[in-house]
């Protein structure tokens, strides 16, 4: 059976509250989807997601990509602002330091071999993709790798032209911060729009 699973960053207690707030005020009186909870969705930046075989065991290879990484005990990145991706969603956009990059490449060295090739969705609309997305999606079913990464917390998704007036109007509506601190790892379960809907594993940065 496919189980569908990601590697995620989590925000620090703080930046996860404020990340909860950030969401409704940039959808003002639009609900975007999925609504972030701090015992639902969780807000995050995605390292990697997609379906994999029943033979990963979770804890095993997030604790071989903790290892690997060598990641300090917290994260802290500068945001881009609110940006609007097609189609539909708005992401709070962060920088992609190269620790970041690193994370991710030893990410798909762990899990590579348990992607379910099978389950990769050809029949997906991406006229919309860059060049380097669809590469990206082509070879591991996720539109974000290499090239094509992009961190960001994904503050949801609204039809296409709401999305995009959101985010036209959210510098005069909303004051988002300037940085954001990142402390955990977690492994966890793919839920609506791909949201991070539960935790399988939890592991600090840096292991102790």
């Amino acid at each position: 059976m496919t189980r569908w699973l990601g590697i995620a960053l989590l925000p620090s207690a703080g930046h996860r509250t404020t990340a909860i707030r950030l969401q409704r005020e940039v959808g003002g009186d639009h609900v975007l989807r999925p609504p972030l909870s701090p015992e639902g969705n969780l807000p995050h930046v995605t390292v990697f997601q997609g379906p994999f075989l029943d033979s990963l065991d979770p804890a095993a290879e997030l604790d071989r990509i903790v290892a690997a990484v060598d990641a300090p005990e917290r994260i802290v990145l500068a945001s881009h602002g609110v940006v609007h991706q097609p189609t539909g969603w708005v992401f709070l956009s962060l920088e992609r330091p190269s620790l970041l990059e690193r994370i991710q490449q030893a990410t798909l060295k762990v899990l590579e071999p348990y992607l379910d090739r099978a389950a990769f969705d050809p029949s997906k609309d991406v006229s919309r993709f860059t060049p380097d997305e669809r590469e990206s999606f082509e070879r591991y079913g996720y539109r974000y790798t290499g090239p094509a990464y992009a961190p960001h917390i994904t503050l949801g998704r609204a039809e296409e032209a709401v999305a995009v007036e959101l985010v036209r109007s959210t510098p005069e509506r909303v004051d988002v911060p300037g940085t954001w601190v990142f402390d955990r790892f977690s492994f966890y379960v793919m839920g609506e729009n791909g949201a991070h809907a539960e935790i399988l594993e939890e592991r600090t940065l840096a292991p102790r």
